[in-house]
C-alpha cells in the first residue's frame, strides 16, 4: 500500500471511530432524555383526552403554561427561574408535547378548557396562570373563559395577536436549517448543532448569541439548559407543529378582570413586544415591563423579572409583602 493509501485509510478508520463514538453518546442521552421525559409527569384523563402534568411543591397554586418546545418540564423550569419558590406549581404538557396527544381541535380555547377542567380535577379553585411565549395563548384564553379559576395572569414574552407587527421567526440561514431540523423531528441533529455549534440554536430560540456569550456563566448555563429542554425533539415535534402555524385572532381582552402582569424585551428576536404592547393596552389595569435587552429567554433578566412578579403578586395580595421583591 502507498503512503497516501495508508494515510487516506488512517483517516478514514479515524473518523469512523469519531462518528461511532458520537453515536454511541447520542443514543445513551437520548435514552436518558427520553425516560426522564416519560417518568416525570402524571397524566389526568380529561373530558378533552388525557393531559400530562406535573404538581409540585407547596403555597398557593399556579399554573405553569409552556411555549413551544416545552412540556411539563419546561413549565416546572420557567417557574423556578422567573417566579421563584413557595408555589404549588402544576405544570401540564400542552397538546403534541410528550404524553399529551392532539385532540381533532387543538386549538387554544380548548386547550384553555383543558387547563381549567386538569385545575378542577385536582381541587384548585383558583390558580395564579402564568403563560410564556405560545403558552400565553391558552392562558388568555383561560382568563377569558374560565375567569373563576384564574387568580391573576402573568405573560411572559406572549406570542399573542398584534394587528400591526406579527409575532415571527428570524428567516436567516441558520434559523432555517434549525427549522427544518424541527420539522423533520430530527433528534440527531438538534443533538448534534447543540455540540457542534450551539449558537445556532440559541438565535433560533429568540436570542442573539452576543447577548448570551457576554453573560455571567449561571446565565449561559440557563440558556444551555434551555436548549437541551427540547430534546427528545420528536416527543415535542407534534405540539411544535401546532405552535408554528397559529391562527391567530384578536381576543377581547379588555373582558379580562384578573390582575395583569405582561413581560416582554425589545431585542426579542419572535418579536413579542408588540403584541405585549397590544394586550397592556387592551386589558384593564395591566403592567407592562419592558426590557431593552434580554432576547426571548430574557438573558440576563431573571433576577429583576422575579422581583417584578413577586411584587406584582405581593400587591394583588396573593403573598406577603415582605415577599414581594423577594430574589
Amino acid at each position: 500500500m502507498s503512503r497516501t493509501g495508508g494515510f487516506l485509510l488512517t483517516m478514514f478508520i479515524a473518523i469512523a471511530a469519531a462518528a461511532g463514538v458520537a453515536f454511541l453518546l447520542y443514543k445513551n442521552e437520548l435514552g436518558r432524555m427520553r425516560d426522564a421525559a416519560s417518568r416525570g409527569g402524571l397524566v389526568a384523563n380529561l373530558e378533552v383526552g388525557p393531559i400530562e402534568y406535573a404538581d409540585s411543591g407547596t403555597g398557593i397554586p399556579l399554573l405553569s403554561i409552556h411555549g413551544a418546545g416545552g412540556g411539563f418540564d419546561q413549565g416546572l423550569a420557567n417557574v423556578a427561574d422567573l417566579v421563584g419558590e413557595n408555589f404549588r406549581t402544576i405544570a401540564p404538557s400542552r397538546f403534541g408535547y410528550l404524553r399529551t396527544p392532539v385532540p381533532p381541535d387543538p386549538s387554544p380555547a380548548v386547550q384553555a378548557d383543558g387547563h381549567a377542567a386538569l385545575l378542577s380535577k385536582l381541587n384548585v379553585p383558583k390558580a395564579v396562570v402564568v403563560g410564556v411565549s405560545a403558552g400565553a395563548r391558552s392562558a388568555v384564553e383561560l382568563t377569558l373563559r374560565h375567569p373563576d379559576k384564574v387568580a391573576a395572569l402573568i405573560l411572559i414574552v406572549p406570542a399573542l395577536y398584534s394587528p400591526t407587527s406579527p409575532v415571527s421567526i428570524d428567516v436567516s440561514r441558520s434559523n432555517m436549517f434549525a427549522l427544518w431540523a424541527v420539522r423533520a423531528g430530527g433528534d440527531f441533529a438538534w443533538w448534534a448543532t447543540e455540540k457542534i455549534a450551539p449558537s445556532v440554536l440559541i438565535r433560533f430560540l429568540g436570542v442573539r448569541p452576543a447577548l448570551v456569550a457576554a453573560a455571567p456563566q449561571a446565565e449561559r448555563d440557563r440558556v444551555m439548559s434551555f436548549v437541551r429542554s427540547v430534546e427528545p425533539l420528536s416527543l415535542r415535534f407534534a405540539g411544535i407543529n401546532i405552535d408554528s402555524t397559529p391562527e391567530l385572532h384578536e381576543l377581547p381582552l379588555e373582558e379580562i378582570t384578573a390582575p395583569t402582569i405582561i413581560i416582554s424585551a425589545r431585542d426579542d428576536l419572535f418579536n413579542t413586544l408588540p403584541a405585549a404592547e397590544f394586550a397592556a393596552g387592551k386589558i384593564p389595569g395591566a403592567k407592562l415591563i419592558v426590557y431593552n435587552t434580554g432576547g426571548h429567554l430574557l438573558v440576563g433578566q431573571v433576577q429583576e423579572v422575579r422581583t417584578a412578579v413577586r411584587t406584582f403578586l405581593a400587591s394583588a395580595g396573593l403573598i406577603p409583602l415582605s415577599d414581594g421583591p423577594r430574589q
